[in-house]
């Protein structure tokens, strides 16, 4: 009898019209306008979004977090699970994104951001932007200048509250810079960081579960109309 609910229990999580999209922060103001799409076709799946950065989402994924759609900042992790044997699908880049430096005081570049008492990062050993950032700083010989004026932020999000509160700039995704949310703000300034400076951010995404449901929003990831949505907020979506 215990066997036959539990075969119940599990056809009906498979065939579940709730799908878990566990996302990167830095896709936090597209993520809810792929959804929209994404519901005028299919109506009667409801997506539940999880946004946290891409390492502590993996953390929660091997302790056996139930998502059934991970989009990570990078390829790093995805990889990371398949070979745990996590996934359903190899790992796929949806999306390149890239980094620029945001202020509300001024417009600053790599040049002068030297000048900036603080400049807010997303953390580098959770966050591939927070990674990104570093080997931008690095890279362009300004790190040690600035290291001791630098504050971590927990996801590429939390860096804008950084320096809407105090402070001089921060180090966004800067899909960021395309959000009503960011304009909102009122006059802010932003510069795009060559890429050459930084290793490239490849996005990827996994299939975690067999609901169809999750293969269904899965498979939307690559269609030209959330690739469309991607490209708006400023993502590279010509990866293939």
């Amino acid at each position: 009898m215990k066997k036959i609910i539990f075969l119940a229990i599990s056809v009906i999580w498979l065939f579940a019209s709730t799908v878990y999209v566990a996302s990167a922060a830095n896709l936090t103001y597209v993520m809810p306008r792929i959804i929209k799409k994404f519901n005028v076709i299919y109506p009667d799946i409801k997506i539940n979004l999880i946004l946290s950065s891409s390492g502590k989402l993996t953390a929660q994924i091997l302790r056996g977090a139930p998502y059934d759609v991970f989009l990570s900042a990078n390829m790093k992790y995805p990889s990371k699970l398949y070979k745990s044997g996590f996934c359903k699908t190899k790992p796929k880049v949806y999306a390149k994104g890239s980094i620029s430096i945001f202020s509300l005081k001024r417009k600053f570049t790599l040049k002068n951001l030297i000048n900036a008492n603080s400049i807010a990062v997303s953390k580098p050993m959770t966050t591939p932007y927070g990674k990104a950032a570093i080997e931008s700083f690095k890279n362009a010989k300004i790190y040690n200048k600035i290291k001791n004026r630098l504050v971590f932020a927990q996801t590429v999000p939390a860096v804008i509250s950084y320096v809407k509160n105090y402070a001089d700039a921060g180090i966004v995704s800067t899909s960021m810079v395309y959000s009503k949310n960011i304009k909102n703000l009122g006059k802010f300034y932003y510069t795009k960081i060559d890429s050459k400076l930084y290793s490239p951010i490849n996005q990827g995404a996994i299939l975690l579960s067999d609901k169809k449901a999750a293969k269904k929003f899965y498979n939307f990831l690559f269609s030209k109309t959330a690739k469309k949505i991607l490209k708006k907020y400023g993502y590279n979506v010509n990866y293939e």
